[in-house]
């Protein structure tokens, strides 16, 4: 199959993963900063990955805050902390990233992780340039919405790239969901995390390293 446009997940694809914990602390900190200190464990975890607008709601409700005023906090945390990650050298991209400027495609990103964090891992390691699209999240509730498998994200992407034949890597079922929502092939990455892992999707292409794309898109 000859593709013209590859879009890649970032987390877990291009850049290694930020540990929960690291996620959680600062979930936990955001909580602290509108004077919660007794929070219940389950709803640091809850507001920490795969919040829902309901869950927010729910969640600030109990502890009486207004929800999009924390929302945008939380998402100002997390991303500070992965920021920081970064900068400590604990959230680098992984090695065969080196091989993309060699693919004959257009390349985009499409995220589910804020827009600000996206930004700063490209601007830091000087790949902006290789990527015609690169698409996250905005800091607010609604756009839980629009996360992956919905394929908002990606299909402004491929909109921005004039994608004719295109395929999304991810390591993620939401990821091949959303390619398949999106009318188009997807390629799962079995990255270390994802080594042994059963999918209960069929990705187009199950691969181990960004340099199968060479053999894929070719």
């Amino acid at each position: 199959m000859n593709y013209d446009t590859v879009v890649f997940d970032n987390d877990g694809v291009l850049v290694e993963r930020t540990s929960f914990e690291v996620l959680r602390d600062a979930t936990h900190e955001t909580f602290s900063q509108f004077g919660v200190t007794d929070m219940d464990a389950d709803h640091v975890d809850s507001m920490t990955v795969g919040a829902t607008p309901a869950q927010v709601d729910q969640i600030c409700g109990q502890y009486d805050l207004e929800p999009e005023r924390f929302w945008r906090a939380r998402e100002r945390s997390l991303s500070n902390a992965q920021k920081d990650e970064v900068r400590a050298g604990r959230k680098s991209l992984y090695d065969d990233v080196d091989m993309l400027p060699d693919l004959d495609v257009s390349m985009g990103i499409v995220s589910s992780n804020q827009q600000e964090t996206v930004d700063f891992v490209l601007d830091h390691y000087d790949i902006s340039h290789q990527f015609g699209a690169a698409y996250g999240r905005e800091p607010t509730i609604e756009s839980l919405n629009l996360r992956k498998p919905n394929s908002h994200y990606l299909d402004r992407a491929l909109a921005d790239l004039d994608a004719d034949s295109a395929l999304f890597v991810g390591d993620n079922e939401s990821d091949i969901r959303a390619a398949e929502n999106a009318g188009i092939d997807s390629a799962f990455i079995r990255r270390p995390h994802r080594t042994n892992w059963d999918l209960n999707v069929w990705p187009t292409w199950d691969i181990d390293s960004l340099e199968d794309l060479y053999r894929v898109c070719s």
